[in-house]
Formats: C-alpha cells, structure tokens, sequence
C-alpha cells in the first residue's frame, strides 16, 4: 500500500468528528501546492513534504495535532498556530471538535513552508559547491 492509501485507510477508520477535520487538513494541504508528496513515516504517521517536511498530522483522543517541522521559523499571520510555542523549531495547531479549518490561512502557511524548505535547500546547495571550490583552490 503506497503512502496515500495508508492515509486514506487511517482516515476512513476515524469515524467520528476528527476523521472530517483530518480530511479537510489534508485536502488543504494538498491544495496548498500540486508537487507537495505525501508519505506515512514514524509507524503510522502522515507526512507531506515539498523539498523536507512540511508537517505531520496525528489523530489523538478529544483533538487532531498539525505539527509543522519547522514552524518557529514561519510567519503566522492569521495566528493558526496554538501549540509547541515554546519549542525552537517546531510549531502545532491543534484543531478541536467544532474547530474550523481556516483554508486560505492554513494554505498560506502551507506555502511559507514550503518556501523555507526550498531556501534551506538552496543554502545547503551554495554551501556545497563553496566548500568545493576551497578545497580545489588548496590542492
């Protein structure tokens, strides 16, 4: 089973109200970004990841946990963000019942995660190929 059956599977087997939330944050997270992969990681964990990770979903009892991998590093305007605020990387929304996804707040801060993996990408790249060319000028 590939990674978004799994999530499919873990999601039909959630049949109260923390299956629909579930649902509604994955659909906007996809939509958020057409490249955005999917993968189940951590024994049971949904991931989405765009150049990293992005976040990763868990149902627990009473709420559904939305934690993103790098979130103390992400604008959050619409001030989604209500858990893990103490952590240095890591940031959480956690949706209760009756909580309503924010589509458009919870895509942008999708997208600003996605930025910031492609600049850490880009820096770790630069990085690279500097680290290169010392090493040739010193032979």
């Amino acid at each position: 089973m590939n990674p978004s059956e799994r999530i499919d599977q873990l999601i039909a087997g959630i049949t109260d109200w923390r299956g629909k939330t579930f649902a509604g944050i994955r659909k906007t997270i996809l939509a958020a970004d057409r490249e955005i992969v999917e993968e189940w990681k951590w024994m049971g964990s949904p991931v989405w990841s765009r150049d990293g990770i992005i976040a990763v979903a868990n149902a627990h009892k009473g709420k559904v946990k939305l934690t993103f991998a790098y979130g103390a590093s992400l604008a959050d305007p619409d001030k989604l963000f209500n858990a893990g605020l103490e952590g240095n990387a890591r940031r959480a929304i956690d949706f209760f019942e009756g909580d309503r996804v924010n589509e458009r707040a919870l895509k942008n801060l999708v997208r600003a995660a996605v930025d910031y993996n492609q600049i850490k990408k880009k820096k770790r790249a630069h990085t690279g190929t500097r680290a290169k060319v010392r090493k040739s000028k010193k032979a």
